[in-house]
């Protein structure tokens, strides 16, 4: 900083004139002539003080040095700064290394300070006294802090030799406070007051304590009172007046204690010049009764003195009491009872007692400076909450030496804090034992005003420390998610008002609600510390199980790949006895996709979702975003329900319950089920982590739109630059008919636009129809529609959304009425012909009169029912298409439309089961009111609308619109994506997936058509075995292996394992009806009743020919293989086959082999003859049916159920 210092830093005699110039300036009286004693008396004093350090190198004035004046100092040190006239270079190399590895020491500054220490501020008031100590000189006033006060310093001037000057943290011009290392030296000595001629008359504590209990005639006499410090509180400052309580008592610690209160403004200052353990006498106390108390305590008067008490000054005063006690000692007066006493805690909610000591540390880190939390010596924290440390703040720093009376030790608070806490509440007094040699941390929390939300959640909503700590560690991580590019940290961390409410709070307050009790009195500051026994807030406590954490986006999206790939074990997914028959191309398949859906109850502590809602113009979906990054996310106002409402954009959102999905890719090369737990054959992972929730469960709080756009722009973008002339807003309603598929899109570009390839485009389009004509802005409100020239003309239109508009695409939903706002000149902008208007050849298919760029700069709003309200009272429904001519054969529309739950989601590559591009297969199980069990159909998802959109999860509800319905060569309907599809998910999957179980019928009600459930459990009877099928094949290429080896040469598989098959053809029968069941794989060793290992030795026994195939067509068996097959495998098969180990009663689960999609007609019932006796007879005779076996249990009572099946 630029001082007075003298042109020619070598001459005394610049020096001294620069001196005496500053001198009359700053510290003389105005107005008045120049003060020369003053003068050369200033001068002594810096001269004696320079000299003191004994290497002044022969200069008798420090030439170095410059004086200060308090508004340079406060004006233009913008760095923090110390002097040190008394030191020498090497003392002060010495005090710099105490700073420690860790800390940068104070840079010293060459300047001399001088001024009046007082604890008057700017105005002479005596109302503005408040316990502050002051630097005054002509030019200001200066906060000032020292270690040791001597109340006789007031209102003298001093030369302050060593001091260290530190701004304000929040740049504010004129703010800041000096430290005072040593002690200053007086520029007049100072005068010692001679003591009392005769000695002063005093009661001690044990007499004080009787006179405020007995009625006397000494009542209205205010005596002196003398006696040992014992204790004081800290300075409560309130809106009506600040005050503190000193407690005196006799050479016993055991003896009487006595509590005044003192609340005389100029009286303050006593609270730094006290000092536990000495002797003070204060004098003409007056006896007071506080409000909301039984009992009277002792006073200052405005005339009261603070004086050290010598013996040998003061002489006790005999007073005789005499009458009735007046009250009870306040000492032993019975605590009032609160909520939290009344509660009777169970084993997990243990109530603790905190410890009541005095310590003396050095603060050895900060914390969180603006919630008041520190750590000291490395091993304790220190919570300065409970008091109101606004003086105090800003000295507390790494360095600081402090020392804690009456402070409150809290062990295993919980709430994520592990060490030990002292707290001192309002009873404890903090004390400063040496200032910090390090510059301040620069941090974020420096910026937080003076009126924060964290004295609000102490002092107003009373929090305990254990949930204040939890807070405090949660307002910290909320801060890290959104500060300083979504709002700045005074935004977010202000004192909460009920016009002004704070975000940190609002974010906050259902957790709060549900952790404080209600009830909870508020706290009475001269309970707190005159009381006894102590009660405070500090006093009970309970260990706090963390509620809840606001973890970062990104956290929580690498936390959910993490846990996603974790628990991604191929044999989890593909059971064992399901996956040993699988060739490779079908097991890889099986693998290729998975999902795993996370629930906050997954995590502990349970995450709270928070982040700001914006739409992405490059994916077209809505994601969350904080200052880690962004979560894609799918959103249902309610169940059923869409979001319309664009406002959400940039609002704060806030969920505890939500879905965090992750999407699981996988590009493989498993041989077999055996390599399954070799990672190597995994070629590609990739996983699509989104989350979904309902609006329902959230909440929404709007930001302050200024700092929302680092926050909401999807992609940086340089805004266009307006045309010149008037602009005027305009907007437009339409409602909107139908919305297709955001795909990539190729559009054609006018050849001067640019030489590059034209790309693929993401876009969509949206058919509508306009609601009267363009209206202009009007105050706050929409002028009238303007007037069109044929009101009966055709008022559909096509509006096209690419580039940055896209992002609407989540809001736009068939059925709503929206409406379509930009800004421009004068011109009808949204008419036919206008600048963004383009006729196009596939119009006159759409039936569309026009086709209407959106612009990137143009927003949509949802209209409001004072708009068009014939229209918004009509509730939008969903286009759904029979389920006659969903599963028919009629292709008069090809384009249908229907709701569906997801049964499965299955990837499927190029060239497995016939398929020529990679695409996505759902299973999807319609629903329909007129059918119990609802009927199953495919539907595939080719490029380009892959991926898929979000949400298509097993267990889903989805609604399908205008997908293309198809027939396979098999007669199934399928159904397809095209351009023209959109999808919109009703419903998200159950967070608990119960599987509910298969309905048990009879076979007779398979025979009822589309009535017949598709999956369905029968308990039936083997009636005979038509075919038994033992194979293995060529895991790559499914060729039959004999002896396990794969036959096909050119060119060779690049594998030779095999894997086994088998199935097996049955006849069944409940006495209802007959059914034809084939079973597969490891269903044939359940059908054959043999056990695992016999099983696998059945296997190996056929592995060597490589097929065994049985056709049984009578009493014996006929083989159908081309490998010699022993007679021995040959006669076992035909005999366990024919045995009524398979011959059985069974409980059989199965679906029908033909699909509900199949468009064939059933087969009609046939006549059959049949002999009985001598006489035929002829009937008709219903198809059998064929079943696809899912399992097979056995009959809890098969005894009764073959009894059941005979009498039949």
């Amino acid at each position: 900083m630029a001082g007075c210092r003298p042109g020619a830093p070598g001459s005394e005699q610049a020096w001294l004139e620069v001196a005496q110039a500053f001198i009359q300036e700053t510290l003389c009286p105005p107005g008045k002539e120049p003060d020369v004693q003053l003068t050369q008396l200033v001068i002594d004093c810096v001269k004696t003080t320079w000299l003191s350090q004994g290497t002044s190198q022969g200069l008798t004035l420090p030439l170095s040095y410059s004086f200060v004046s308090v508004k340079d100092l406060r004006t233009h040190q913008r760095l923090p700064c110390c002097s040190h006239l008394s030191w020498s270079s090497t003392v002060y190399q010495a005090w710099a290394q105490e700073a420690g590895p860790r800390g940068v020491p104070l840079p010293r500054e060459r300047l001399l300070l001088l001024g009046t220490l007082t604890d008057l501020s700017g105005n002479l008031e005596q109302e503005c006294r408040n316990g502050s100590l002051y630097i005054r000189d002509n030019t200001g006033a200066l906060d000032c802090e020292l270690i040791d006060l001597d109340l006789s310093w007031l209102g003298h001037l001093f030369l302050f030799p060593n001091w260290s000057y530190l701004p304000s943290p929040m740049k504010s011009p004129g703010e800041g406070h000096v430290e005072l290392w040593d002690t200053p030296v007086p520029v007049f000595p100072l005068t010692i007051s001679p003591g009392p001629l005769t000695p002063i008359p005093v009661v001690y504590p044990e007499m004080a304590s009787r006179l405020l209990r007995y009625r006397s005639k000494h009542r209205n006499v205010q005596p002196n009172l003398a006696g040992n410090l014992i204790r004081f509180s800290a300075l409560v400052k309130s809106q009506k007046k600040a005050y503190f309580v000193l407690f005196l008592g006799g050479s016993s610690p055991a003896g009487s204690q006595v509590s005044v209160i003192v609340q005389v403004p100029a009286q303050l200052v006593w609270h730094r010049a006290l000092c536990p353990g000495r002797a003070y006498v204060l004098t003409e106390l007056r006896v007071s009764k506080l409000p909301g108390h039984r009992y009277r305590v002792w006073m200052t008067s405005t005339s009261s003195q603070l004086l050290p008490l010598k013996p040998e000054c003061v002489q006790e005063l005999e007073l005789e009491l005499a009458g009735v006690p007046l009250e009870a000692d306040p000492q032993s007066l019975p605590r009032p009872s609160s909520p939290q006493d009344k509660k009777h805690p169970g084993p997990d909610c243990l109530v603790r007692d905190s410890i009541l000591l005095s310590y003396t540390g050095m603060v050895t880190d900060t914390l969180n400076q603006p919630a008041g939390l520190y750590e000291l010596d490395r091993k304790l924290e220190l919570c300065l909450a409970y008091q109101q440390f606004r003086g105090l703040r800003r000295v507390v720093r790494p360095g600081v030496r402090l020392e804690l009376l009456d402070v409150h030790l809290l062990q295993s608070v919980g709430g994520g804090t592990r060490r030990p806490i002292l707290a001192p509440c309002l009873r404890g007094a903090v004390l400063l034992r040496g200032f910090s040699h390090q510059v301040p941390e620069t941090q974020f929390s420096h910026q937080v005003p003076q009126a924060s939300l964290y004295e609000q959640l102490v002092w107003e909503h009373q929090l305990g420390l254990p949930i204040y700590l939890w807070a405090t560690k949660a307002l910290e991580d909320l801060a890290c998610k959104l500060c300083p590019h979504v709002l700045r940290y005074h935004q977010f961390l202000k004192y909460s008002s009920p016009g002004d409410p704070s975000l940190g709070l609002q974010i906050l307050a259902p957790i709060l609600e549900v952790l404080i009790p209600p009830g909870c009195p508020g706290r009475n500051t001269h309970s707190e510390i005159l009381e006894e026994p102590h009660h405070c807030p500090l006093q009970k406590y309970t260990q706090l199980q963390t509620p809840c954490f606001f973890p970062t986006l990104a956290f929580l999206k690498e936390e959910a790949k993490h846990r996603a790939w974790a628990s991604f074990d191929p044999k989890t997914l593909l059971p064992l006895p399901e996956a040993s028959h699988l060739p490779s191309w079908q097991l890889n398949q099986r693998l290729a996709w998975s999902w795993q859906c996370l629930l906050p109850s997954a995590f502990r502590p349970a995450p709270v979702l928070l982040g700001i809602l914006v739409p992405s113009s490059r994916k077209g979906c809505l994601q969350l975003r904080d200052q880690s990054g962004s979560l894609s996310c799918l959103l249902l106002a309610q169940p059923l329900q869409p979001l319309t409402d664009p406002r959400l954009i940039g609002c704060l959102v806030r969920t505890d319950r939500f879905q965090l999905v992750i999407e699981r890719n996988v590009r493989s090369s498993f041989p077999s089920w055996k390599e399954l737990s070799t990672t190597d054959f995994i070629q590609k992972k990739q996983a699509r982590v989104y989350v979904q929730f309902l609006l329902a469960d959230a909440l929404i709080l709007s930001v302050p739109r200024p700092v929302l756009h680092s926050a909401t722009s999807s992609t940086p973008r340089t805004e266009p630059s307006p045309p010149e002339g008037p602009h005027i807003e305009q907007s437009r309603l339409f409602l909107l008919s139908h919305k297709e598929a955001l795909i990539k899109r190729n559009f054609s570009v006018p050849p001067s636009a640019s030489s590059e390839m034209p790309q693929p485009t993401l876009s969509f389009h949206v058919l509508g129809s306009w609601l009267g004509g363009t209206q202009r802005k009007e105050g706050t409100g929409w002028g009238p529609p303007e007037p069109k020239e044929d009101e009966n003309s055709d008022q559909k239109v096509l509006l096209l959304f690419l580039g940055s508009s896209v992002r609407w695409f989540e809001f736009l939903h068939p059925g709503h009425v929206y409406r379509l706002v930009a800004s421009g000149p004068p011109t009808l902008m949204f008419e036919e012909g206008g600048s963004s208007c383009v006729s196009q050849h596939p119009l006159e298919l759409a039936g569309c009169a026009s086709c209407l760029t959106v612009q990137d700069e143009w927003t949509v709003e949802l209209a409001s029912s004072q708009d068009i309200p014939e229209v918004l009272g009509i509730r939008p429904t969903l286009p759904e298409s029979s389920l006659t001519d969903l599963l028919s054969g009629n292709f008069a529309d090809s384009l249908v439309s229907f709701s569906a739950e997801i049964v499965s989601h299955l990837w499927m590559k190029p060239g497995s089961s016939g398929t020529v591009r990679r695409c996505v297969k759902l299973t999807v199980a319609l629903e329909t009111a007129d059918y119990k069990f609802p009927p199953h159909l495919d539907v595939y998802i080719e490029d380009p609308h892959l991926p898929p959109p979000l949400g298509l999860l097993p267990g889903a509800r989805v609604h399908f619109h205008q997908l293309e319905k198809r027939v396979s060569r098999s007669h199934n309907v399928y159904c397809c994506f095209r351009s023209s599809t959109c999808v919109q998910v009703l419903h998200f999957p159950p967070d608990t997936t119960v599987s509910a179980p298969l309905p048990h019928i009879y076979l007779t009600e398979l025979l009822q058509g589309d009535k017949a459930p598709f999956r369905a459990t029968a308990s039936c009877h083997v009636v005979s075995v038509f075919s038994l099928h033992l194979l293995w094949v060529c895991a790559h290429c499914t060729s039959i292996c004999p002896q396990g080896r794969c036959p096909r040469q050119s060119p060779a598989c690049p594998t030779q394992t095999s894997v086994s098959q088998a199935s097996i053809r049955l006849l069944v029968e409940d006495g209802t009806a007959e059914a034809v069941v084939t079973c597969r794989n490891h269903q044939v060793a359940a059908v054959l009743g043999l056990c695992p290992s016999e099983w696998t030795s059945l296997l190996e026994i056929v592995r060597g020919p490589g097929k065994v195939a049985l056709q049984f067509t009578g009493p014996g068996a006929q083989l159908e293989s081309s490998a010699e097959v022993d007679e021995p495998l040959t006669l076992f098969l035909w005999t366990l086959c024919t045995s009524f180990s398979v011959l059985r009663p069974m409980v059989l689960s199965f679906e029908l082999e033909r699909k509900p999609s199949k468009i064939i007609p059933l087969e009609a019932p046939r006549l059959q003859r049949f002999q009985c006796g001598e006489s035929p007879f002829l009937t008709r005779v219903n198809p059998k049916i064929r079943l696809s076996c899912l399992s097979i249990q056995e009959p809890e009572h098969p005894n009764a159920l073959g009894a059941l099946v005979s009498s039949c």
